[in-house]
């Protein structure tokens, strides 16, 4: 990596007894202060964890354009396309069209949108000339009968900041898997850069997990991607959450050597690069305090275990490619992508942001 003042620090390697501590700053001698993660594909844990029911993410998968009606109501509607990235529309129960965008995902051969769908059992999907391919995925995350994760008995943290692992928040680890395989094995390569992104979806949630579970979902199945795409989540209340699935250490991220799992948040800018998402649209409205805060925290805590200055522009160059981009340590979606990611009101407060992370 070369970084102007953000080289990698000598013995920065993220091992479990440095990564995890508690809130006090002193370190715990276990992979991740929580017992086990329940990670495993088949759902069982072990010692340290609690058996706690979330509802099954129930879906209804449709092909082309015209009505769709659905068996249950629907929190989203997934969609993907091929051909020109913009021109598809939905219309839900019948209400009015409304113009399907990207929002913070995206992908190189066509369109996909993650919609809003108010519990709406019919929805309609329209896409002019130059767009075909079209498939679409109601997705309910509320309703569906219980099923039982195991989820560590004790908080979770990544150096003292309190985190949701993906059993806490009712990850169903069946999604990650397609044909009996992982659909996305784990690779890893050491953190370059930081990279802020907003969900764009409705603020003022009341069930932000069953928002996580919904884009888990979409990214996992409708994207093909075989994960969700960030690797943290933050919610209004500053709730963090565990994103991409890491390994089976206890590590969120990371793997014990300290290199970062590549995600999926940022096309052709994912290997080293961590994406943190901030539940809700921020293109008109900032970020809660409190999810401010525990981004900032966040990053800053990150960052000061690889070494990594807040503040520093960089080369970032992509392992796998050799792709080089001049860009800030801490950026956002839209430095990399056409995207309108983070928003702007959230764009405006990355130097903010900065300049509170790199405070000692």
């Amino acid at each position: 990596m070369i970084a102007a003042g953000g080289a990698v620090a000598a013995g920065a390697a993220l091992t479990p007894m440095v990564f995890a501590a508690g809130d006090s700053g002193g370190t715990d001698n276990s992979a991740s202060g929580s017992g086990d993660t329940g990670n495993s594909p088949s759902g069982s844990g072990g010692s340290g964890t609690t058996p706690e029911k979330f509802p099954a993410t129930r879906t209804e998968a449709a092909t082309g354009t015209g009505p769709a009606t659905t068996a249950f109501a629907a929190s989203y509607v997934g969609v993907r396309w091929s051909g020109a990235k913009e021109g598809a529309a939905i219309r839900l129960a019948h209400g009015d069209w409304q113009n399907l965008t990207s929002g913070c995902a995206a992908v190189e051969d066509g369109g996909t949108a993650l919609v809003a769908a108010g519990e709406a059992e019919v929805y309609e999907l329209r896409a002019p000339t130059g767009i075909d391919g079209v498939r679409s995925l109601a997705i309910d995350t509320t309703g569906g009968p219980d099923r039982t994760v195991q989820v560590p008995s004790e908080p979770t943290r990544v150096r003292g900041v309190g985190y949701l692992s993906r059993p806490a928040w009712g990850a169903d680890e069946s999604k990650r898997y397609k044909d009996g395989k992982v659909n996305s094995p784990e690779v890893y390569y050491p953190l370059q850069v930081i990279t802020v992104h907003h969900t764009a979806t409705p603020n003022d949630d009341p069930d932000p997990a069953a928002t996580v579970r919904a884009t888990y979902e979409y990214h996992a199945i409708t994207n093909d991607w075989g994960d969700i795409g960030y690797h943290f989540l933050i919610d209004e209340a500053g709730t963090v959450y565990e994103g991409r699935y890491s390994g089976d250490d206890g590590i969120p991220a990371f793997n014990p050597d300290g290199d970062l799992v590549t995600a999926f948040h940022s096309v052709g800018y994912n290997s080293g690069a961590l994406g943190i998402a901030l539940i809700g649209n921020l293109q008109e409205r900032p970020p809660t305090d409190a999810a401010k805060a525990s981004l900032i925290r966040l990053i800053k805590v990150i960052a000061g275990f690889k070494g990594l200055d807040p503040q520093a522009r960089v080369t970032y160059t992509n392992p796998v490619n050799g792709t080089k981009k001049d860009t800030n340590t801490v950026g956002g979606h839209r430095d990399y992508f056409d995207t309108e990611c983070p928003g702007q009101v959230m764009y405006d407060l990355l130097a903010e942001v900065r300049a509170a992370a790199a405070r000692r």
